[in-house]
């Protein structure tokens, strides 16, 4: 089985990158690091550069977790690819990241993160950010 966190360079991607390290020991399960990014504007904030992803390299093969990481480009939004994701049968967890947001942001821009956590077909574990 598989925890999957959905990955932003950001400081809610990396506390979600924690907890997804933490669940993947406790369930003895590999740990799946998934970045997207629609690849549709020139700078995507949830876009991982190649020097965020070696940094999670780094970080996981220094804590000896068994994991991979997928980044998929051009594709559907960030939601998307990860409730498709969750649905295989390996996926047992999905760990997002949150960050604050205005009852306005999330009605004019809508959530990623409540997507998610509506549409997922397995468990989602849903965590802040260190303040």
């Amino acid at each position: 089985m598989t925890v999957l966190v959905g990955y932003v360079p950001s400081p809610e991607g990396e506390a979600a990158l924690r907890a997804g390290v933490a669940e993947a020991r406790t369930r003895g399960e590999t740990l799946l690091v998934m970045n997207t990014s629609r690849g549709d504007a020139y700078v995507d904030r949830g876009f991982a550069q190649q020097k965020d992803l070696a940094h999670v390299r780094r970080d996981l093969t220094e804590q000896g977790v068994d994991f991979d990481i997928r980044q998929v480009i051009g594709g559907r939004d960030a939601a998307e690819e990860i409730v498709e994701l969750a649905g295989s049968p390996e996926i047992s967890l999905v760990v997002i990241g949150l960050r604050p947001r205005s009852a306005v942001g999330k009605l004019l821009l809508g959530s990623s993160a409540q997507r998610i956590l509506l549409d997922s077909p397995c468990p989602v574990l849903a965590v802040k950010a260190d303040s």
